[in-house]
């Protein structure tokens, strides 16, 4: 009998299953979006039913596409989208009041008020976070004094909060296991990530009840059981993780100093540090990346804010190109930007530099400047904000970079990852599986399983589809880095 993985991956617009094999395989794959929610300006809702039933749908797609019962899934991992917060009735298992999701910014005056107050130390030590609406802690706060009666419902324990995969989990297991994985826990602004528990202090200082929390257990662990009618008989429940997290699992980024990028709209930039949690000087994230054997393994997380969308401004702004496809032809068309640099600041610039009143630029303009030059800077500058985080992560770490795993839509762009490689000076896997997100929840599921022995056995399935080493000299990649930060600092005015 055929036995699979089962994970579900719950993304912000839709709810996927997909089945792996032990070669980690995709051989079942099912999708549906859900219904987005925007009350008003800067807010984003999901109404958390939408999300169990359609999750749930796309999960018995998956078995029928297959044609498996329960008995051919060994276990079911979760990856999910990470700081959205429900709060629902612990006995009748009601919502309050519809998610709030990690893009809404309805508690930024909140978050505002907290690091008036300098508690920006306080939660940083504490959490690795900084202070934002971003993260669940704001949002949690804020359902709770806006919806009627709730606050006395969490103070006499009738409530419980979580993330998307404790609420998912709750629901599969009818209401037996309230539970949250050391990967998302570190995502609310409420988990302190030395000690590995809910921050008493945190909770006192935001007035949030303890009951209301879930029990936090390692990203790899049976968790529980199905409910035997949902699909037909008892499937063990065995692995969770944020979905950026699980991607970093997914490329089977198990040492220190292994770093994935998923190169998106932005870019998610996390590295393994180890089993120590590294302090940023620079304004990156310090994060549990996962919990494992007893231990928990540590991760700095950096974003860049315009990856693909510099390339979709190319297209749809200024008419450059007409498809994303077309911007590595026209790249490599050229020997050299011609000393051009654009600095795709459209919201700002993130770490290391953390200026939100950064505007984008277009330096080194000449008469000789022409349309691939201008596209080729685009794409040189995704790979200069993300040689930036690298950087940066290095020098807090003190571990260099030994390889950098890409996925995301734009990896396949063959002249932005030979750049990247070129530029960081470290070899560049693109990897052969679009989803890494959904095989790493994979793996964590099986590892607790034994469906994979270890993770020795995991990195036996992991082929990339392509690698591109470093070519560039050191002498040409200084100059060119140095032409960079020159441009970035004539945003930021700093000297």
């Amino acid at each position: 009998m055929n036995r699979y993985i089962m994970v579900m991956d719950q993304g912000t617009t839709s709810c996927r299953c997909i089945l792996f094999d032990e070669r980690g395989m995709a051989v079942s794959f099912a999708q549906k979006e859900f219904r987005q929610i925007y009350p008003a300006p800067g807010w984003v809702e999901h109404d958390p039913m939408d999300i169990w039933s359609t999750q749930i749908g796309v999960a018995q797609e998956a078995m029928l596409k297959a044609r498996c019962s329960h008995r051919n899934i060994a276990a079911i991992g979760i990856a999910n989208q990470r700081e959205t917060a429900v709060i629902w009735n612990r006995r009748t298992g009601e919502p309050i009041c519809n998610a709030v999701v990690w893009q809404c910014r309805r508690t930024a005056d909140a978050a505002d008020a907290l690091i008036a107050r300098g508690m920006t130390g306080f939660f940083r030590e504490k959490t690795g976070l900084r202070i934002d609406a971003y993260f669940s802690a704001t949002k949690i706060r804020w359902m709770l004094d806006h919806t009627a009666g709730a606050k006395r419902q969490a103070e006499n324990g009738d409530l419980l909060f979580g993330t998307i995969e404790s609420w998912l989990i709750w629901r599969l297991t009818r209401g037996r296991v309230h539970v949250t994985d050391f990967s998302n826990a570190s995502r609310t602004m409420l988990f302190n990530i030395h000690s590995l528990r809910w921050d008493e202090e945190i909770l006192k200082e935001l007035d949030i009840p303890a009951a209301l929390l879930p029990a936090v257990a390692p990203s790899s662990a049976h968790y529980g059981d199905t409910d035997p009618d949902i699909f037909g008989g008892p499937i063990p429940i065995c692995g969770a993780a944020g979905d950026q997290q699980a991607a970093l699992f997914g490329h089977a980024c198990f040492t220190a100093g292994e770093a994935k990028n998923t190169y998106g709209t932005g870019c998610f930039l996390l590295m393994n540090t180890g089993e120590i949690p590294v302090s940023s000087k620079a304004g990156l994230l310090t994060t549990v990346a996962w919990g494992l054997g007893g231990r928990a393994v540590y991760a700095l997380e950096g974003s860049v804010f315009a990856a693909g969308a510099a390339v979709q401004w190319l297209r749809d702004e200024l008419r450059l190109i007409d498809t994303a496809a077309e911007s590595a032809f026209l790249a490599a068309s050229v020997e050299d930007t011609g000393g051009v640099y654009l600095v795709p600041a459209f919201a700002g610039l993130g770490a290391p530099y953390w200026d939100p009143h950064a505007r984008g630029s277009i330096t080194g303009l000449t008469r000789g400047t022409g349309r691939p030059h201008l596209v080729r800077a685009a794409l040189e500058a995704i790979a200069y904000r993300t040689a930036d985080l690298i950087a940066a992560m290095e020098r807090e770490c003190g571990v260099p970079l030994t390889a950098l795993q890409a996925d995301g839509g734009a990896s396949a762009n063959e002249f932005l990852m030979q750049f990247q490689a070129d530029i960081i000076g470290a070899r560049v896997m693109r990897s052969a599986c679009a989803e890494s997100t959904a095989l790493g929840a994979a793996y964590l599921a099986g590892l607790a399983a034994g469906y994979w022995a270890d993770e020795t056995a995991i990195k036996k399935t992991r082929q990339p589809a392509a690698v591109f080493e470093p070519r560039m000299t050191k002498t040409r990649r200084a100059e060119l880095l140095t032409g960079w930060r020159g441009a970035v600092r004539s945003v930021t005015n700093r000297s």
